[in-house]
């Protein structure tokens, strides 16, 4: 048995699903169900016994600790997390309650539960903790990419509060020996991504004739990472990871938000082409850029792959064309989480923003 936090949300799914699928080892799922927590996610997996959701917050001491004495989960992912930037800029105090002190709460319920394990538990045991590379900062143009040494230089409020739990984990190890694994991954796209990140939101919005609103110049430079190969990259980690390592988890797909827009227009030009025949890329707008936008993130993940043999399956074109296409196999999916709640966020976030030339 494992436990997983956060089962219901983007990665978190994803990883349910396809652990479900390669193995039989059941999942206690425990999620709180805030704006990206989505059940209809797990819908395949209705009346699947190998599947326990528990809704519920990280925070809940008594509620943790009465399900690790339940079923005595052998490992734990903490996928929970509050993790968009542009709503950390609005409303920080939701980042730092559930990332910094719903993972203290978490890892104290943890610390009890392992102290009481037989020895040969113990050792088994892990804990393993699913971070960002936005932790790092930002990088120059020219920089080389960021290492599991990189000095921390989070810049906004969603990677402080992200790189508070990766030290609470480190201390956690270091004091009181309690077996942690941290992976720090780059952008991750794919199937059952709320709407408000970048590549969903573009399909969303040129689906319905929308701007695709685009910060600044768009030379903003991500490593972008399918769903999928961060799910075998977090599952090698739990398997073989050494405790108290980190490992960076990359794709190796550096490119501009603005070339991200323009593959997803030209994808939707010849899967779903507008009905007056004309490119969806005159859709794009350019609008003020963010606060403290981090220029480029970039991860070097060789250590992954030297000492666990972990590397991307996907190229960026096949996982982009995969990604693309679910959207437009799964609509409804779409439609049930653009809730009145989200139509009012992406209002707040974009319609205030001033439209600049290009």
């Amino acid at each position: 048995m494992i436990l997983i936090t956060g089962g219901a949300g983007f990665i978190g799914a994803n990883f349910v699903l396809d652990w479900l699928v390669a193995s039989d080892e059941p999942i206690v799922n425990l999620d709180r169900l805030t704006y990206a927590g989505n059940r209809q996610s797990l819908a395949s997996l209705t009346g699947d016994a190998r599947h326990i959701f528990v809704h519920g917050d990280i925070g809940d001491s008594e509620l943790c600790s009465s399900l690790l004495a339940q079923y005595e989960p052998r490992a734990i992912i903490n996928f929970a997390a509050e993790s968009h930037v542009d709503r950390s800029i609005h409303g920080p105090a939701d980042f730092i309650q559930t990332n910094v002190v719903g993972t203290f709460q978490l890892l104290e319920s943890v610390r009890a539960y392992w102290n009481l394990l037989s020895e040969d538990a113990r050792r088994a045991f892990r804990f393993l903790h699913v971070s960002t590379d936005e932790v790092y900062g930002s990088l120059a143009p020219d920089a080389p990419a960021f290492t599991e040494d990189h000095p921390y230089q989070p810049n906004s409020p969603y990677s402080a509060s992200k790189a508070a739990s990766d030290h609470l984990l480190r201390a956690y190890h270091h004091t009181y020996g309690l077996p942690v694994l941290t992976t720090n991954c780059s952008n991750n796209y794919g199937p059952y991504q709320f709407p408000e990140k970048l590549i969903p939101l573009m399909i969303v919005n040129a689906l319905a004739g929308k701007p695709l609103p685009v910060y600044g110049d768009g030379q903003q430079i991500r490593d972008w990472l399918y769903v999928g190969d961060h799910c075998a990259a977090i599952r090698r980690v739990l398997a073989a990871g050494a405790p108290g390592a980190t490992y960076n988890v990359g794709g190796g797909n550096e490119k501009a938000n603005l070339e991200i827009v323009h593959t997803v227009c030209r994808l939707l030009d010849e899967l779903r082409p507008r009905p007056d025949g004309k490119p969806y890329c005159q859709q794009i707008t350019y609008v003020t850029d963010r606060p403290g936008h981090d220029r480029r993130y970039a991860i070097d993940a060789r250590r992954i792959e030297r000492e666990l043999g972990w590397k991307p399956a996907e190229s960026f074109a096949s996982g982009i064309d995969r990604t693309v296409r679910w959207y437009l196999a799964n609509e409804d999916w779409v439609r049930n989480v653009q809730s009145g709640a989200y139509r009012d966020w992406v209002e707040k976030n974009y319609g205030a923003r001033q439209e600049v030339g290009s």
